[in-house]
């Protein structure tokens, strides 16, 4: 009964058309009058607990650092660079989204960030050099999925609190994984293009490599001191956000000199606005978590699922096919939210590495952004290439195919995410 309550309410909300921060604290309020317990006190009190976290300071500044690296230059100049790398190669253009993509990622965390920033840089250049426009705007938003798992990360910052698990190890673990996804789109994208006889530009000379290098050269020092201050143990994940945001301040800002002050007011108020969508849902998500642990939500879903916990590999693919189906009709930040606190207890249950789920849940999430009717991402690309919904989801499907196989590969193979993250630790 418990189970309808939460499910009813949350989804007749979301059905309503109401706002899913404010569907969860319908939802919260609807579980404590079926617990006797309701009290207006306690659910501003979660509220207010759930938004009081010192990790969760990592979105705004990620989120800063996002918007400086589109407006201060340093997206274009990783895709300059990229451009002369590998853009004299057929298809080229398609393996410059991916390597910029994979950059990018290292540098925002935010898949709507980096999708935006591809699709006005590099949708025009694909359409002129005669690639399929669908085509195209689908790699692109394919390519927006890499943003979420190569560290830094929002989604596993949201993760990390919400699950309790070591957010420099999410962190550490999801940039082997990221490479994968890469890789099967790369080879998507090859097997698509194949055929197509288009003109290629002509190949940079050794000079204007080291020139578009030199150009890109303190944008790419950006996730080298991530990683290695992660890995060395200088800074906590959230003092990196901090660091991160302020060096792409000084290089767009003073190196650059692409961010002047009368740019600074619109950067920080449109990183604030997203922080704000991003810290309420986390605020109105803590009251229906504290709520699930009170009404013990996940111990009968830990015995309702009982059979499956002594194969953690059969477990693992029932909640990747959940949570695949909850991502075609939610977005990532509130579906990390709900499923966190009902699942974790049934992964510990089956023995399952907290680190290695939340690596895999934060893929299968992100890929849920670019899942229609509700791909975040997807809507990212229409918009800002002028482009139709089914256009793009239409370009999408082969690249989005291959993420779901790479992912359940995965979930087949657990070395793929466990050995390498153990090099990183």
């Amino acid at each position: 009964m418990t189970i309808a309550i939460f499910l009813g309410s949350l989804l007749g909300a979301m059905a309503l058309g109401i706002p899913i921060a404010f569907a969860l604290l319908l939802c919260g309020a609807a579980l404590m009058w079926h617990l006797n317990m309701f009290d207006p006190q306690i659910l501003a009190q979660n509220v207010i607990n759930g938004a009081d976290s010192f990790p969760l300071l990592a979105v705004p500044f990620f989120m800063l650092a996002g918007e400086v690296m589109n407006q201060g230059g340093l997206s274009r100049r990783i895709v300059n660079f990229a451009m002369a790398l590998v853009g004299h190669v057929r298809g080229g253009l398609g393996y410059v989204t991916i390597m910029a993509a994979c950059l990018l990622s290292a540098l925002s965390g935010s898949a709507v960030a980096d999708a935006a920033a591809l699709t006005a840089l590099l949708l025009p250049m694909m359409v002129k050099a005669g690639h399929d426009k669908a085509r195209s705007g689908g790699l692109i938003a394919a390519c927006g999925v890499i943003g979420p798992i190569i560290p830094p990360s929002i989604g596993f910052v949201i993760f990390g609190v919400a699950a309790n698990v070591s957010i420099s190890k999410l962190f550490l673990a999801g940039i082997f994984p990221g490479i994968w996804l890469a890789l099967g789109l790369w080879f998507t994208w090859w097997w698509l293009t194949r055929r197509e006889q288009l003109e290629v530009p002509p190949k940079r000379s050794p000079g204007e490599v080291w020139h578009a290098l030199r150009e890109a050269g303190w944008s790419l020092t950006l996730p080298v001191v991530i990683v290695a201050g992660l890995r060395l143990g200088i800074f906590t994940p959230t003092e990196a956000a901090v660091v991160v945001a302020v060096m792409a301040l000084f290089i767009a800002g003073f190196i650059h000199r692409e961010l002047s002050f009368k740019q600074l007011y619109g950067v920080f108020l449109a990183s604030a606005k997203t922080t704000a969508v991003i810290m309420f849902l986390v605020a109105a998500a803590m009251v229906s978590a504290w709520l699930i642990t009170v009404a013990q939500l996940p111990a009968q879903i830990v015995s309702l699922l009982k059979p499956l916990l002594d194969q953690p590999v059969l477990l693992m693919f029932a909640i990747m096919l959940l949570v695949m189906a909850v991502g075609t009709a939610m977005d990532m930040t509130p579906t990390i939210l709900i499923l966190t606190p009902v699942l974790m207890p049934l992964v510990k249950a089956a023995g399952i590495d907290p680190v290695y789920f939340g690596v895999m849940f934060i893929i299968n999430n992100s890929i849920g952004l670019v899942t229609p009717p509700v791909g975040t991402v997807l809507n990212t690309v229409a918009g800002v290439g002028r482009m139709r919904m089914d256009e793009v989801t239409r370009g999408v499907m082969p690249f989005m195919i291959v993420q779901f196989a790479v992912l359940f590969l995965m979930v087949l193979f657990p070395q793929l995410v466990t050995v390498p993250a153990r090099w990183f630790y």
